[in-house]
């Protein structure tokens, strides 16, 4: 756990915003695969994928001390959370030093976000997607500014807690349709546009639906056509969602409920699946859709593999004529 120290040691500040601070899933650091830490403000957040000793997280924990003691003087106490995570839900979190705000709240880009680092493996907020929150901002920033008719009509599949949907309204969009099974996560997500003063239910702009994708696809497209289609599915979730064969589905219907000159995003983040994966099969089901780019992730998230880490592709559907 050496390079995981080191990187602690190496802290120039305590960061402002929510943040990776070490990346050992990358493979850059031989032996340190299993470990990764996050900063989400007042927070700490160790994660391990397979067990450790005791003696390690104390060693650990010392360094976290130690660190922010000389970078943050005036912040005495030390937040520390510790999750394991192995196969399958078997996952352990702990609280290792000092307390959790509740509510918790997080800050990136100026943005403001509740998150829960205490429960589950997710958190409310996933750090590996800032930049793709960052290009979806911008796009409806410049969309609002080149369209008189107005700001951009998007569409969040897997909306999670919506932080999608809040840079987009930030950025001027005019409607996010936002869509997850769990009431739960959207109702974190209505808070966080509540934090962040975009616009909700009653203003018309963000609308929220608990529903499966797969049969609700009347309502989806009597919303549309979309200017911004946004797909954030998790990669494997049991009774929902399989990317592996679910993915296509979404696939097929995306030329149907783009606007001419419409973007999706397309997200996975798998290191089982490749990028090709997603060319492939878009290629063969949507092949009027053209691949712009690929987003780049933060530079915390490197890895020795680009085609394991998380991939955000950009398509464009054909303008009119």
């Amino acid at each position: 756990m050496q390079a995981l120290l080191d990187a602690i040691t190496a802290l120039p500040a305590i960061p402002s915003d929510a943040c990776r601070i070490f990346h050992g899933r990358g493979g850059l650091y031989p032996g340190c695969e299993h470990w990764t830490l996050d900063y989400f403000a007042p927070v700490w957040v160790l994660t391990s994928f397979q067990p450790v000793s005791e003696a390690e997280l104390g060693t650990l924990q010392s360094g976290l001390a130690q660190r922010q003691q000389a970078l943050s003087p005036d912040q005495p106490k030390l937040n520390l959370i510790y999750q394991c995570r192995q196969e399958g839900d078997n996952t352990e979190t702990r609280l290792l030093a000092g307390s959790v705000p509740s509510p918790h709240i997080v800050s990136e880009a100026g943005t403001r976000y509740q998150v829960h680092v205490s429960r589950g493996q997710n958190h409310g907020l996933f750090l590996d997607m800032a930049e793709g929150r960052r290009w979806v901002r911008e796009f409806c920033t410049q969309f609002h500014a080149a369209n008189p008719r107005g700001g951009a009509k998007v569409l969040n599949l897997f909306a999670y807690t919506c932080a999608f949907s809040v840079v987009a309204l930030q950025g001027g969009a005019s409607k996010v349709l936002n869509l997850d099974m769990s009431a739960g996560a959207l109702s974190i997500g209505k808070q966080n546009h509540a934090l962040n003063d975009v616009g909700a239910e009653a203003m018309g702009k963000a609308s929220f639906l608990p529903h499966d994708i797969f049969t609700t696809w009347g309502k989806i497209s009597r919303g549309g056509p979309y200017d911004l289609i946004i797909v954030d599915p998790p990669s494997f979730q049991k009774g929902s969602f399989v990317a592996s064969k679910d993915y296509a589905r979404l696939m097929r219907r995306l030329p149907d409920l783009l606007m001419p000159g419409g973007h999706a995003l397309l997200c996975l983040n798998t290191p089982k699946l490749g990028l090709s994966f997603l060319t492939e099969q878009m290629s063969e089901l949507a092949p009027d859709l053209v691949l712009v780019e690929r987003l780049a992730n933060p530079p915390a998230f490197a890895d020795v593999d680009e085609d394991r880490a998380l991939k955000v592709l950009l398509y464009r559907a054909p303008a009119l004529a």
